[in-house]
This record gives C-alpha cells, sequence and structure tokens, in this order.
C-alpha cells in the first residue's frame, strides 16, 4: 500500500487482499489500520517496523525477529517446498487513476522472468550493480528493480529517505553513486529544471561553453541515432570539462543506464538530457505484465518511442486504424494471473488466446519499434467524434511553455480542446504541497515580459495582458504540431495551485488524476464553454 493512501484505500486493500497480517512504516501508517481494524475480521496481526509501538498487540520488528528466532528452518522450508512457480507471488495494486485500484495477481515466474530478462539484456554484472530505491515499493516498476532484479544480481540498494521526491535524492544519489538509475518522467523534470536553474544564474562565458557543450553533446547522440558511432575532439573535451562534472555533482559518474518509466516523458526532456552525456533509456511497463516490456536505446532512431519489445516476448496491435494506431496487446510469461476478485475484469483483460490488452493505443513500426500515443480510457472524444489524446497535446504544450509545471486538457463531448495550466511554483519541503511561490525560472520569464510578480495569486489575479498574450503563443505553437483543427487548444485558463500528491491531483507515481481534476475544477470547465 502506499503510504500516501488515505483510510479508505487501506481498508480496500486490505479486505480485498484478506491480508491476515499487516506491515506498517510508522505510528502514522499504524493509525490508519487501526481505525479499521474492527471491519478486518481476518486480521491476525500487526507489525510496526519502525520505532516502538505503544499500542498493545501491536508488535514491533524486533518482536518478529524474536518470534521467527524460536522456529526451526525446516518448517519453512517445508513450506516453501509446497509453493508452485505459477503461484501468486505478490499483489499489486493499480494506482486508481482510472477508478477503484484492482489487485494485480502477480506470480512467480511473473517476477523471476521479468527480471531474467532486463538484466540479461542490460548485461547487467552480478555483484556489481548499485541501485537506489526511492519509488514506493507498491508500484511494480519499483519491485521488479530494487527487489527482484537485485536479488538476481546481488546487487546493492541504497534506499532513499521518506522525503526523497521532496528533495533529499540527490544525497541518496550522490552517497550510492548507482549504476543503474529508474526515475518516473517528473524526477527527470525536476532534474531538468533544476539544471536550468543552475545555468541561469552562470555568467556569460560559463553560459557560452554550456551551451556550446550541450549543441555537440546533443549532435553526438543524433548522429548514433543515424549509425555513427564515433566519439569527436570536441565531444571527448566536454566529456572531460562538462558532463563529467554534473554527473559527479549528481551522483552519475559511474552510471551505465539511466532509465525512464511509469508514464511518457517528453522528447525535449529526453534531447536536453542527451546534450549533458545523459542518455535516457524509456521502458513501457505495466503492473499486469509484472513490470517491463519494452525498453528503448538511447541511440534509437525513433526517439519518441519506447523502444522493442523484449526478447521472449510479443507484441501485437489490436485493430490498428489507416495510421497503424490500435491497442497494443502482450503475451508472454510476465502477463500476470488476473485480478484478484474480479472475474469478469480478467476476462476483459486477457482475451482467450492469452493476449493481454493493455488499454494502451500504439503503433509499432516496420523495425519493430514500439511509441505509445495514448490511453484508451483517457482518450477524449470530442462532440465532433474525433478521437484525442490528452497526454501527446499536454507534452507538447509544456515542450513550448516551460514555465507550465502541469498541463491538463479538456475536451471529452466537447465542441473544442481546452487546457488547465499550472505555473511551476516552489513546494513544502516537509508536506511537499505546492506553495505561492514562483520559481526562479518563471520569475525570470516574467521579468522578460515586465511583469514583477513572484506569487502565483498574482498573476491569476491580475492576468497581466503580457503574461497570457505569451502564453498564447505558446500554445500557438504547440496548436502547429497538432495534426487536425480538432486537436487544436482553443482556450486555456491559469490555476492558483499547481497539483500534487498530498492534494490529491497526483497519483504515487505523479500521473494525472483525471477524474479528481474534472471534478475539482469543474466549474471553471465550464466557464470554457458557456457560450
Amino acid at each position: 500500500m502506499y503510504t500516501t493512501n488515505l483510510v479508505d484505500a487501506c481498508l480496500h486493500c486490505l479486505e480485498t487482499s484478506k491480508a491476515n497480517i499487516a506491515v506498517v512504516e510508522d505510528s502514522k501508517q499504524l493509525e490508519k489500520i487501526l481505525s479499521v481494524k474492527s471491519r478486518l475480521p481476518h486480521l491476525k496481526a500487526i507489525i510496526q517496523y519502525e520505532g516502538k509501538p505503544t499500542v498493545e498487540g501491536v508488535l514491533s520488528w524486533e518482536d518478529v525477529m524474536r518470534i521467527g528466532s524460536a522456529e526451526s528452518d525446516d518448517k519453512l522450508n517445508a513450506v516453501l517446498k509446497t509453493m508452485g512457480v505459477n503461484e501468486c507471488c505478490t499483489l499489486v495494486f493499480t494506482s486508481g487513476t482510472e477508478g477503484a485500484s484492482k489487485a494485480v495477481m502477480v506470480s512467480h515466474d511473473n517476477l523471476t522472468y521479468n527480471a531474467f530478462i532486463i538484466t540479461q539484456l542490460l548485461s547487467l554484472v552480478d555483484g556489481k550493480e548499485v541501485l537506489v530505491s526511492y519509488l514506493p515499493l507498491s508500484h511494480v516498476a519499483a519491485q521488479i528493480t530494487d527487489i527482484y532484479c537485485a536479488i538476481t544480481l546481488g546487487a546493492q540498494v541504497f534506499f532513499g529517505e521518506k522525503d526523497a521526491l521532496k528533495g533529499s535524492l540527490v544525497n541518496t544519489l550522490q552517497a550510492a553513486r548507482p549504476t543503474v538509475f529508474l526515475g518516473v518522467p517528473r524526477v527527470w523534470e525536476k532534474i531538468n529544471e533544476k539544471l536550468v536553474s543552475i545555468g541561469r544564474k552562470s555568467g556569460s562565458l560559463k553560459k557560452y561553453i554550456a551551451d556550446w557543450a550541450k549543441e555537440v553533446g546533443l549532435h553526438h547522440y543524433e548522429e548514433a541515432m543515424k549509425g555513427i558511432d564515433r566519439e569527436t575532439y570536441s565531444y571527448k573535451f566536454f566529456k572531460w570539462l562538462i558532463y563529467g562534472r554534473i554527473k559527479s555533482a549528481i551522483g552519475f559518474d559511474r552510471c551505465k543506464y539511466f532509465i525512464s518509466a511509469a508514464a511518457p516523458i517528453s522528447v525535449d526532456i529526453k534531447k536536453y538530457f542527451m546534450s549533458l552525456d545523459i542518455p535516457l533509456s524509456e521502458a513501457f511497463g505495466m503492473s499486469e505484465c509484472g513490470g517491463a516490456h519494452t525498453l528503448s536505446h538511447p541511440t534509437d532512431e525513433n526517439v519518441a518511442g519506447v523502444g522493442k519489445t523484449l526478447k521472449g516476448v510479443s507484441s501485437k496491435i489490436d485493430k490498428p486504424d489507416q495510421d497503424g494506431n490500435g491497442e497494443l496487446c502482450i503475451y508472454g510469461r510476465h502477463v500476470f494471473m488476473g485480478y484478484l476478485g474480479l472475474p469478469d475484469k480478467t476476462i476483459s483483460t486477457i482475451d482467450s488466446d492469452g493476449w493481454l490488452h493493455s488499454g494502451d493505443i500504439a503503433q509499432i513500426d516496420t523495425k519493430g519499434f514500439v511509441a505509445i500515443t495514448g490511453r484508451i480510457k483517457e482518450l477524449l472524444i470530442t462532440a465532433g467524434g474525433e478521437n484525442i489524446p490528452p497526454v501527446l497535446i499536454e507534452n507538447n504544450v509544456k515542450s513550448e511553455l516551460p514555465i507550465v509545471s502541469n498541463a491538463f486538457l479538456i475536451g471529452d463531448k466537447r465542441k473544442f480542446l481546452s487546457i488547465l495550466l499550472s505555473l511551476k511554483c516552489e513546494v513544502n519541503a516537509e508536506t511537499a504541497e505546492p506553495l505561492d511561490d514562483l520559481t526562479p525560472e518563471v520569475i525570470t520569464w516574467l521579468s522578460s515580459l515586465n511583469c514583477n510578480f513572484t506569487k502565483v495569486s498574482e498573476v491569476v489575479a491580475n492576468k497581466p495582458k503580457e503574461v497570457f498574450e505569451a502564453i498564447q503563443l505558446g500554445l500557438d505553437r504547440a496548436n502547429k504540431k497538432a495534426i487536425s483543427n480538432a486537436q487544436r487548444v482553443q482556450k486555456f485558463a491559469l490555476l492558483p495551485t499547481d497539483f500534487s500528491l498530498p492534494t490529491g491531483e497526483l497519483g504515487p507515481t505523479l500521473k494525472l488524476k483525471r477524474p479528481i481534476i474534472n471534478e475539482k475544477y469543474k466549474d471553471l470547465i465550464e466557464e470554457f464553454y458557456k457560450d
């Protein structure tokens, strides 16, 4: 369960799984379980592994170790011998971004096979790899990387602090110096924002050299995409002067693989990191296939794609349209057993031939490169019947307007598209909630437009003409990338607060929770369509 889960979500997980033991991190998480314990007749024990429990009947980690030491290994080994590889090993609860979370039954074989093909593909070395674990272990991406791949390899794992996603992650990275690093897109975006902010404070000479280095770095990888594998003198020089120093400052000096997963990442972010000799590979997967299904290489010619299907498993497009877009279907030993207690959902997800219907819209080109173009349940269908992939348009807008933190597209059953935008702002270091203070990047951008505001509320309340015109110009540039008039954004509004995990608009992997955002801003959305 995610530590951010509310009491009702915890109750749902415990009721669905019929767990007889609940393990909680601390007294804060313990309170949630105790508040619903009377509704969980199957719950036999609660273990608190951090701090000393003050509630009678709750076991500490030391208590559990003591109880375990009194039992013989023969008893444990006898139980292990009764287990089959095709039996359920873990339940992964879906994030609930599309409704109530479902319990995904993942078998021992699903996990061990996925870990095997990932470690083989990356040519990772037994006993030599170092990983940083900071994403929630209730998410399949973190489980497969931080636990099962680590066990497969005998890797060393550094665990991040509780506030890793609030800013302490860089301290762990510097201490661990990982050889492989997995980040969700929002983490890569945050690193990008920090580096850009530092760059803005540089003098003119340093800025000139940095821009030159980034140009050389990007050119190196663009050439590699064309099959030209060579290191120019300028690339080698900047590798020593610039790239290496940046990597060392972050903790990436030993890192061989930089991976983005769990949500789509923009091409611009990929290219930015290429320019710093930090080439990102993008993985696609889902809880229902035990983790990964495709993985890109930094020098793939299709930089917008998620790479090719992993060895030993298969992909196909179901009911492709004239452009080759259709539902991505997945086949292989990594496909899950089904949803616990939801046989109808299982049957509608895994067809009679064993193909898992992902719910993602994709294309597969003649060379086998997979590109995810949308999600069926996220598709907006306009009043005119046009299918609109929101993530693609949202990423285009954010690309053209770097001062935007989050973009949320509206248009389902509407005559035209509109969009909600939030400006980048500072974050409360304790709670991770967005503050009213704008980031230096946004303040600098506003200043270039002769606007001296420093707070989100000031911009939203005063609606400075020059700022709103500049935002409209950014939307116009994004609209030029649209493949039809129906995919052009016609209206926008700035939100008074950015989206965040604690305020409920983002899920545990920082994906947009669309139903919640629609409900929260329904009055503002209706204003777009009053005429």
